[in-house]
């Protein structure tokens, strides 16, 4: 990400985080997952902004619920805006339909993403990722967060670690964008999972103080996830130890653990 590039959350929902990025060289932003279209056109009208990018990673009401009204706003103001969606799911007003490897170029942010096909929460899950800068930014929606990943909605268990396995060999630097504040549920489970893991521990008790204070705990890095994020370890041994007592059918491969864990996280 360039050293320029802002990446402002918007609070939406009960939990949801709108993102807007924007560039100090122009007033122009995208949106990333606009479910409310109010709290984005508040945003817009505060910090004197016009909206010509919405990039959306999966279908869920809360990330799509925004998009009419945002297009009804910018045709009101006559600003150009594209919308740019998963070609694999059904998107309202989709401009741009998108699949693994295709590229969004949002000129006046100074900024391209590479789109990675994340199937598991649905099935055509997609995630944004700039890697043109100095530091890389990944928008994932629902498939990573932080101490934890998506539901299975649509996808396998399978799908899901594949998608996941994908995202942890990104630069171990890249900023992580997820679009819900789960984060202090997720690290109850995975220290229920995984409780002699010291940097989990300590990410706890920061977590806790961020939240205490009402902030945000988004973004989080790859390279944190790789350590406290039990849906990125379930190749280590105290994972899949966890999951046997969870569950002694549960099979001591990667697979067979990740798909305990989900499923012990459904139930937690």
């Amino acid at each position: 990400m360039s050293s320029l590039t802002k990446i402002t959350p918007i609070k939406a929902f009960s939990d949801n985080y709108i993102w807007a990025i924007s560039h100090p060289n122009t007033k122009t932003i995208a949106l990333v997952d606009p479910g409310d279209a109010a709290v984005c056109i508040d945003f817009l009208e505060k910090n004197h902004c016009r909206l010509n990018a919405i990039l959306i990673t999966h279908h869920h009401p809360d990330h799509t619920g925004g998009i009419s009204e945002l297009r009804a706003y910018c045709q009101q103001k006559q600003w150009p805006l594209t919308v740019y969606g998963p070609a694999n799911e059904n998107i309202p007003h989709c401009d741009v339909k998108l699949a693994e490897k295709d590229i969004v170029k949002l000129e006046e942010l100074r900024l391209s993403f590479q789109v990675i096909d994340l199937p598991g929460h649905t099935a055509g899950h997609v995630a944004y990722f700039a890697n043109d800068s100095v530091e890389p930014i990944l928008l994932c929606g629902d498939t990573l967060f932080s101490g934890g990943c998506g539901r299975l909605f649509e996808g396998s268990a399978e799908q899901m670690l594949n998608s996941l396995t994908k995202l942890s060999n990104l630069p171990e630097s890249t900023q992580v964008y997820c679009t819900h504040e789960y984060t202090q549920a997720n690290l109850k489970f995975a220290l229920a999972v995984e409780p002699k893991n010291v940097a989990l521990q300590n990410y706890s008790n920061k977590v806790n103080e961020l939240r205490t204070k009402e902030l945000a705990t988004i973004p989080t890095s790859i390279k944190v996830e790789k350590q406290i994020n039990p849906f990125l370890r379930s190749h280590e041994q105290a994972i899949q130890i966890s999951a046997v007592q969870f569950d002694s059918k549960s099979q001591t491969t990667t697979l067979g653990t990740f798909t305990t864990i989900r499923r012990w996280k459904d139930q937690f």
